[in-house]
């Protein structure tokens, strides 16, 4: 199925007259046949072998067999399954709820925007699909092309042809889905079969009911079949396992209502013509897209601002950029000139960039959003403020490790034990952090800490002390740390986080960054776009 070419290989002597209608043929008696349109291997060998008996028929005995083909074509279309796949055993493989109209859900079959957007989250490169055609009354065919490097170190091709049929009582879909895979091997020795349920909870007005169901089909027999089967279900079944089709599913609540999502982005005064062009010019879909420049938050000053007052004194530049200076740190880390950039502090000041806002997303620039993040919206943060991440697995990621607990203002107030936590996904609650005053907490231990004694520069030592006993852990799901220095970060982890953070140096825009990460980030970047082509960026 999903193929125009049928081969066929004839036995000796046998089926000579075969060869008028085939397209090419070999010494080894190979005959290659050309359709105008996809078709199962199945149907074109039904095709071709009627052709064959039609040459040796009276014209009485071709009228009666254009009768009896008639009627159990007619009988097939009644109660059979579509292009002959009642005969595939099917396994339930998914199954899952979503909180959306079954019309909604549709549209990752659509052939639009959310289709394509669900093929990519899903590592279909090249997707193409043919409009739906109606083939009787509730019934629809299309075909999909797409390239898939998952499927075989092959990085095979994949066609298929997909029927929808609307269910009797109206209320729901049957999708099926017939795969050839071109470019692997033993190919064409088999169809893959993928079954789709798509049903309205009558309960719950709005919801969806999903079950997906997987089978495979033997078009010919092969002495490696049982190791073809394995490999099949090894290399195919783990890309539609619960994760993988979390990720593509997942995609449908979060473009539920795209129209109310905003995002939030505030850069500098050099920048800021440069990022709204950019998203003039490539518009997020129906979301909204708000860029503030930090220059024009008139009142955001060293008056204000006792960290503003400090990156801007002449201790501090004297501190990062006179290389004789008698007191240099042995840790270069902290002498990075980015830690004088006002953007790095500016999530201690959510609730006066956002004045009219009760709760906001915080994302860092170097993080990856691979799965929906709606449900962070309703996690309960029991009178905290802050909403992140532990990242006490290991030693080095306490309060020890930050803070300097030599000073008795450090050693009085904290615990050098206390589980530290990962800034780049956060979830804040400006209410709460209003109610609280946490901009003046940490004003006044910035001013404690003008002299660089209670930390070093940075913003999760003063993130830890202003939001102490005021953050609720997150589940680790949410938010995977350390793709841009860390070599040996679980892969399971990876593919599980909702959002994956390339903190460190590494980053996967530069050369230097990791290999084995940078794909996590490169398949989200069009390299094929003018301004793109000219940056210094390899996939």
């Amino acid at each position: 199925m999903g193929s125009p070419t049928v081969v066929m290989t004839l036995r000796p002597n046998r089926g000579t007259d075969a060869r008028i209608g085939a397209k090419t043929h070999d010494e080894e008696g190979r005959l290659k046949f050309h359709f105008h349109s996809f078709v199962s291997f199945n149907v074109a060998q039904k095709t071709i072998m009627a052709l064959w008996k039609a040459k040796s028929l009276t014209p009485e005995q071709k009228v009666q067999a254009v009768e009896e083909e008639s009627e159990q074509k007619l009988q097939s279309e009644e109660c059979g399954s579509f292009l002959g796949i009642d005969d595939v055993r099917f396994s339930e493989v998914y199954s899952l709820t979503l909180s959306v109209p079954v019309s909604f859900f549709m549209e990752l079959f659509g052939g639009g925007e959310v289709d394509r957007k669900a093929m990519e989250r899903a590592c279909c490169q090249s997707y193409s699909c043919s409009p739906w055609e109606s083939e009787k009354a509730d019934v629809y065919e299309r075909q999909t092309y797409y390239r898939d490097k998952r499927i075989s170190r092959y990085r095979g091709e994949v066609t298929s042809t997909q029927q929808k049929t609307l269910v009797p009582d109206k209320n729901g879909w049957l999708v099926e889905e017939v795969m050839t895979l071109h470019g692997v091997p033993l190919g064409d020795y088999f169809n893959l079969h993928l079954r789709y349920q798509i049903e309205e909870v009558a309960s719950k007005p709005n919801t969806t009911y999903v079950r997906v169901y997987f089978g495979i089909e033997w078009l010919k027999s092969s002495r490696h079949q049982k190791r073809v089967t394995k490999n099949i279900l090894i290399c195919v079944i783990a890309n539609v396992c619960p994760e993988n089709i979390d990720e593509v599913f997942a995609f449908v609540p979060l473009i539920k209502h795209p129209s109310k999502h905003v995002f939030h982005i505030v850069t500098d005064r050099l920048n800021y013509a440069a990022m709204r062009m950019w998203f003039l010019n490539n518009p997020p879909g129906k979301a909204t897209i708000q860029v503030q420049n930090v220059e024009e938050f008139t009142w955001l000053n060293s008056s204000y601002s006792p960290v503003l007052k400090q990156l801007s004194s002449r201790s501090m530049i004297d501190y990062y950029f006179r290389a004789h200076h008698t007191n240099s740190d042995a840790n270069l880390k902290f002498r990075n000139p980015k830690y004088l950039s006002i953007l790095n502090h500016l999530r201690f000041y959510l609730p006066e960039i956002f004045p009219k806002l009760s709760k906001v997303l915080f994302l860092d620039d170097d993080i990856v959003v691979q799965k929906d993040l709606s449900g962070l919206w309703s996690v309960d943060l029991k009178g905290n403020v802050n909403g992140a991440v532990e990242t006490c697995g290991e030693s080095f990621h306490r309060f020890d490790r930050y803070l300097n607990f030599s000073n008795p203002l450090i050693s009085k107030n904290f615990d050098p034990r206390a589980c530290g936590w990962a800034y780049g996904m956060n979830v804040f609650d400006l209410d709460e952090w209003k109610r609280q005053n946490i901009t003046e907490v940490y004003h006044r231990w910035q001013n404690l800490n003008q002299d660089r004694e209670l930390w070093k520069l940075g913003t999760l030592p003063p993130g830890l002390i202003t939001f102490w006993k005021r953050t609720y852990p997150l589940e680790r799901r949410w938010h995977v740390l350390g793709l841009g220095y860390n070599p040996s970060v679980n892969q399971r982890d990876i593919e599980r986080a909702a959002v994956v953070h390339y903190n460190g140096n590494l980053k996967p825009w530069l050369e230097i960054g990791l290999p084995k990460y940078r794909g996590i980030w490169s398949k989200h970047v069009d390299y094929q776009h003018v301004y793109l082509r000219e940056c210094n960026i390899n996939p």
